[in-house]
């Protein structure tokens, strides 16, 4: 899906001397599914992409079923911001889809948050690493759906193939509208919050 937001964010905003506290959050889904999209939607700044162009090498590598007009994939990781307030700064990294850089999750993973695994539900079975690898880390996180259109499953049809846990949030979002990617993040933080104040480690 394209990259175009509702309500575009500023291409440069510099970070305030003020600001003193870094949180990290991980964007990570299949490939294709939208978190690039959702990494520039959000952030504050110009992000940070390692995008790359398709080429005849990833025929027969990755599998592009569903995402045949895709014509760039990230490499690496898609980087951004956004300023909460005078001294907390949120950090979005969004991480690479296909299977052959799986190995850089981990790393991404490491002192987040927590995490926003987006799905999308025409390729479902591309989110499971995603989800195994955040219980493996024990790192919290919520499933967006990403609006591709045609939706054929209810959310509680979703959180019974994908065998989320009751209490994981699962809602629906537009990675390309920035209002509801922000949504996305407010419900991430939410989540957070009331794994923290029940006792829960977060």
């Amino acid at each position: 899906m394209d990259s175009t937001t509702s309500e575009a964010p500023a291409t440069r905003a510099p970070l305030r001397s003020t600001a003193h506290t870094g949180l990290k959050i991980v964007v990570v889904g299949g490939f294709g599914v939208g978190k690039t999209t959702m990494v520039r939607s959000v952030s504050e700044i110009r992000p940070l992409s390692t995008e790359e162009t398709m080429t005849q090498a990833g025929v027969g590598v990755d599998d592009a079923t569903g995402v045949r007009d895709k014509s760039t994939t990230t490499v690496a990781f898609d980087f951004g911001r956004i300023s909460l307030n005078d001294e907390l700064v949120l950090y979005v990294f969004g991480a690479p889809g296909q299977e052959r850089f799986w190995f850089l999750w981990d790393q991404l993973f490491a002192g987040a948050l927590g995490a926003v695994v987006l799905v999308d539900t025409r390729r479902l079975a591309d989110s499971w690493y995603a989800i195994d690898r955040l219980e493996h880390h024990g790192t919290p996180f919520v499933v967006a759906r990403n609006d591709f259109g045609g939706h054929q499953h209810s959310l509680e049809e979703i959180r019974d193939a994908l065998d989320l846990a009751p209490d994981v949030p699962l809602l629906d979002c537009d990675a390309r509208d920035r209002h509801s990617s922000k949504q996305v993040l407010i419900s991430l933080v939410q989540h957070l919050h009331a794994l923290t104040t029940s006792g829960e480690p977060a």
